[in-house]
C-alpha cells in the first residue's frame, strides 16, 4: 500500500498523515510501485490524465469529483528537430494542473477542509481552482511582484490571496509558519510527492502520442515539480521495456536565479534571485535540490541557463508561430536556442510550453 517515507531518516508515514514533512525535518518520498507500463491498461474512454489511473496511487473514485479535464495536451512538431508540448492548454492555463489534481484529490480523500499553499502564481492558481471544484477552503501566499493577472485568477476561484513582501523563498517560510501556528493543512506542490504523480503523466502522453520519447527534453526548473515527475515516468517506461534508451534531460534555470547551475551532489547554492522575466523558476532555495541533483538517472542530465536578454525575443518567436506563452515558458525556448548555438545536439528535442501568455501580462 502506498505510503510516505522520509528521505532523511527513513521513518514511514501513512498517506492520511496531516504532516507535510517528517518530524526530523526531512522531506517525504512516495513509496509506490505502479504496474509495468502497458498500453492495455490505459483507459481509452477518457481524454485526461486519468486515462493513466492504473499507474497512479489512487484509492476509490473520488477523483471524478476533483478533475477538471486536465491533461491530454498536444505534442506537435515545431521544426525539423524540435517538438513542443502545449501544456498551457489546461483548465488554469499551466502544467501545474497535472499535479494539483492529484494533490487536491488527496486532500479531499483524507478529509481536509482548508489548505494553505505558497506559489509564484501558477501552482497557487491550480490549487485554488481544484479546491473550488472539491469544496475545500484555500489561501495562497504569493511573493510581492507576482503577476497581477495570476493573483486575479486565484481570487476568481474564491481563494484568499496573501501578497507577502519578500522573496519567493521568504514567502514560503511565512506560509509554512502560518500553517503550523494555525494547524492548517499545508498543501504544497514541492513537499507533497503526490504532486509528481500528476506531473509524470506529461511523459506518458508524449510516449503515447509519438510512440517514443525524443532524444532531449528541455524542462524549466525552479522547484523541479515537472522535472521530478518526468524523471520518474521515464524510469517507469524504461524499466517496463517501453523504451530502450533514456533521453538526456536539460534543466533550464534563469541566469539571474540558478542555484542548481554548477552545483554538485547535495550542495546546491542558496542565492537571492535577481529580478527576472522568468518569475516561475526564480527559486533561490529549491527544497528538493539534493533529490534533483543526486537522483540516479542513467540518461544524463545537465543544468543550463536561459539568458535574460533572450527571453523576450524567444517569446516573440513563439508568438509569431502561434504560441502565446508566458515569460517563464519563453525562457525555456531561450535556453534551447542559446544551447544549440554553441553545442551540437544529437537527435531531436522537446520543450514544454508550460504557461499561457495572458497570465504574465502586466
Amino acid at each position: 500500500m502506498a505510503h510516505f517515507i522520509c528521505v532523511s531518516c527513513g521513518k514511514e508515514y501513512p498517506l492520511d498523515t496531516r504532516e507535510y514533512r517528517c518530524s526530523c525535518g526531512g522531506l517525504f518520498r512516495l513509496a509506490y510501485v505502479p504496474p509495468a507500463f502497458n498500453r492495455s491498461l490505459i483507459d481509452g474512454s477518457r481524454f485526461d490524465l486519468y486515462r493513466y489511473r492504473a499507474f497512479l496511487p489512487l484509492e476509490g473514485n473520488s477523483w471524478r469529483d476533483v478533475t477538471l479535464g486536465e491533461g491530454a495536451t498536444a505534442t506537435i512538431p515545431f521544426d525539423e528537430h524540435l517538438f513542443v508540448k502545449l501544456d498551457y492548454a489546461m483548465p488554469t492555463l499551466s502544467f501545474k494542473d497535472r499535479g494539483a489534481s492529484l494533490l487536491v484529490w488527496h486532500c479531499r480523500n483524507i478529509g481536509v477542509d482548508k489548505v494553505l499553499q505558497d506559489s509564484s502564481g501558477n501552482a497557487g492558481n491550480s490549487v485554488a481552482a481544484y479546491c473550488a471544484r472539491a469544496g475545500i477552503s484555500c489561501e495562497i501566499y504569493v511573493p510581492k511582484g507576482t503577476s497581477p493577472k495570476k493573483i486575479k485568477m486565484i481570487e476568481s476561484h474564491g481563494a484568499t490571496v496573501t501578497v507577502f513582501d519578500g522573496t519567493r523563498d521568504e514567502t514560503a517560510d511565512a506560509c509554512r509558519a502560518k500553517a503550523a501556528d494555525e494547524g492548517i493543512y499545508y498543501a504544497n506542490h514541492v513537499y507533497n510527492p503526490l504532486f509528481y504523480q500528476g506531473t509524470k503523466t506529461f511523459v506518458y502522453e508524449v510516449f503515447e502520442q509519438l510512440g517514443r520519447i525524443p532524444d532531449n527534453l528541455f524542462i524549466p526548473v525552479g522547484n523541479g515539480t515537472l522535472f521530478l515527475g518526468c524523471r520518474l515516468a521515464l524510469m517507469e517506461l524504461f524499466h517496463s521495456g517501453c523504451i530502450d534508451r533514456l533521453p538526456k534531460l536539460f534543466l533550464v534555470q534563469s541566469e539571474r536565479c540558478a542555484p542548481l547551475f554548477g552545483s554538485v551532489g547535495e550542495n546546491a547554492r542558496k542565492i537571492v534571485p535577481e529580478p527576472t522575466y522568468a518569475e516561475g523558476i526564480a527559486i533561490g532555495r529549491p527544497m528538493r535540490a539534493a533529490e534533483i541533483l543526486t537522483g540516479s538517472y542513467p540518461g544524463g542530465q545537465e543544468v543550463i541557463l536561459a539568458p535574460e536578454d533572450g527571453i523576450l525575443p524567444a517569446r516573440n518567436l513563439l508568438s509569431r508561430r502561434g504560441f502565446f506563452v508566458e515569460h517563464t515558458t519563453a525562457a525555456t525556448y531561450a535556453a534551447y536556442i542559446s544551447y544549440t548555438m554553441s553545442h551540437v545536439l544529437e537527435g531531436d528535442s522537446l520543450i514544454s510550453l508550460c504557461g499561457a501568455g495572458l497570465k504574465s501580462e502586466k
